[in-house]
């Protein structure tokens, strides 16, 4: 069965996977995820990735929140997701958009101190100048995390919650820029044993 068509720029759409470099990968899955309370945004799961939809403020508090768990535990730890909005070809069934924009999970993470390195893009489609835009998000980027090149990608080092907070200002912007589709890719390593 095909899902509804939406191409709504107030519901944002995530796909993602986290990676637990150890034996108990499945342990610390489980466990980040009995920590996180998901109920103001839909939810599915399959043998590939999770996604997760609803308002931009309880997509990115889900995801942030399920990463810093697992990261929490000090093993090596990878976290893939792409962040969509407006999609013409997404899906609008099952967003909750009547639950405030209060993430839920904020108190249990906030003062968590978490080094990660992360790789971020951005893509507004269906913009005019959209590099442009693209330069300005980057440069916002800035006042959250240190902020370098990398080959098709930009580079963030920092505080979890930081890189975290500064990717779901800057996907916003983004989608307040006027694009009628916005995706943004995501890699963030934490507890990396090649970090110095």
């Amino acid at each position: 069965m095909q899902e509804q068509s939406c191409g709504r720029n107030d519901i944002v759409s995530a796909s993602f996977s986290i990676h637990p470099m150890s034996d108990d990968f499945i342990d610390i899955i489980l466990g980040a995820l009995e920590e996180v309370d998901t109920s103001n945004v839909w939810s599915k799961t399959d043998d590939v990735s999770t996604s997760v939809r609803g308002t931009s403020a309880h997509v990115f508090d889900v995801t942030k929140a399920l990463f810093m768990h697992a990261a929490k535990t000090g093993k090596h730890v990878a976290f893939q997701a792409t962040y969509s909005c407006g999609c013409p070809g997404g899906s609008c069934e099952d967003a909750n958009l009547e639950v405030g924009d209060i993430p839920v999970n904020n108190e249990k993470i906030k003062d968590t101190k978490q080094y990660v390195a992360a790789k971020f893009s951005l893509y507004p489609l269906g913009g005019g100048n959209y590099m442009d835009l693209i330069y300005q998000q980057i440069e916002a980027m800035k006042a959250f995390v240190t902020v370098s090149s990398a080959p098709l990608a930009t580079r963030l080092e920092g505080e979890a919650i930081q890189v975290f907070n500064g990717l779901e200002k800057v996907f916003n912007a983004t989608v307040e820029g006027g694009s009628s589709h916005n995706v943004m890719t995501v890699s963030i390593s934490a507890n990396s044993p090649s970090h110095n």
